[in-house]
């Protein structure tokens, strides 16, 4: 790893963010980016965001408004795909020429905290091994169980979240060609630690996740996240050795599951009988986690 300052690259996949709320997550985002500078732990930052959206979320005008604004980013760019990558093959897409130290993955419906890269940046310097730190998750944070000392845990959520780019050099990106939204920041999390890196979450390190909920307290679920979430959920117990976890999920699917989740089955049901399914991973026990629907013990 190279010795401080660093040089970073941020990415962020849109689809059909309004402008307002990106600029509001650029802007912090610019703060935190402008204080881990001010301390020598950043040399120069460049935001790359891809755009997955129908319609381009800037123009050229916008674009140029949002780096005056935000002058702690040594560059702001925006790649319209033409089409909707997902968040796997998107964040790919953006790592293809990738010029930096660090990179941070980070979801445009964030806010960080001011102090939230330096956060991010501190246990690369007080541990060793370590492949990839997420941030804390306000106001609902992931209940997935973490060390309290050292805040090692399964895997780490990709909606922000900082990796070295050595890393990635060793392990790769995510699994496109698998997940198209949901699971890939577990399975690449899993290759990393398979790989003999340490994953954290920094609890100190504090982002604004934009989630919502229904008047009864419930998550507000879209059709695609019941449909990509279900079929992950076989797609992960599949790749990360669990056939018998397979024919569970396929059973519980098929009996008690929403239209919208069947509809997910049958897309993975579909894999493998085309041969599209991954190759199992060997040596996959050693940090795959499967507890009751989730990929690591809860805390609550």
């Amino acid at each position: 790893m190279s010795i401080r300052p660093y040089r970073l690259q941020v990415q962020s996949v849109l689809y059909g963010n309004s402008l307002p709320h990106v600029a509001r997550s650029v802007h912090a985002l610019a703060r935190a980016i402008g204080l881990a500078k001010a301390q020598g732990i950043l040399s120069t930052a460049h935001l790359r965001m891809g755009d997955c959206s129908t319609t381009p979320v800037f123009t050229g005008e916008s674009l140029e408004i949002l780096r005056s604004n935000n002058i702690s980013l040594d560059s702001i760019e925006s790649q319209f795909f033409n089409g909707n990558l997902g968040s796997a093959a998107g964040q790919n897409r953006l790592l293809d020429d990738l010029d930096g130290d660090f990179v941070l993955i980070l979801n445009p419906d964030t806010v960080v905290a001011p102090d939230c890269i330096i956060q991010l940046f501190a246990p690369f310097v007080e541990q060793q091994a370590v492949g990839l730190v997420e941030a804390r998750q306000l106001p609902f944070e992931h209940p997935k169980q973490y060390d309290s000392s050292t805040g090692e845990t399964s895997w780490a959520s990709t909606a922000c979240a900082l990796v070295p780019a050595s890393v990635i050099a060793e392990v790769g990106g995510f699994d496109s060609d698998t997940f198209f939204l949901y699971c890939d920041d577990v399975d690449w999390s899993w290759r990393i630690r398979l790989a003999g890196y340490r994953i954290i979450l920094r609890d100190s390190a504090r982002i604004f996740h934009d989630k919502r909920l229904n008047k009864d307290g419930s998550w507000v679920v879209s059709s695609a996240e019941e449909f990509y979430s279900a079929e992950a959920a076989l797609l992960m117990a599949h790749k990360w050795g669990r056939p018998d976890l397979v024919k569970r999920i396929e059973a519980d699917l098929s009996d008690g599951g929403s239209e919208t989740q069947r509809k997910g089955l049958a897309s993975f049901q579909e894999r493998r009988k085309s041969g599209r399914l991954p190759e199992p991973i060997p040596d996959a026990s050693r940090v795959a986690t499967f507890v009751r629907g989730a990929y690591a013990p809860h805390r609550y």
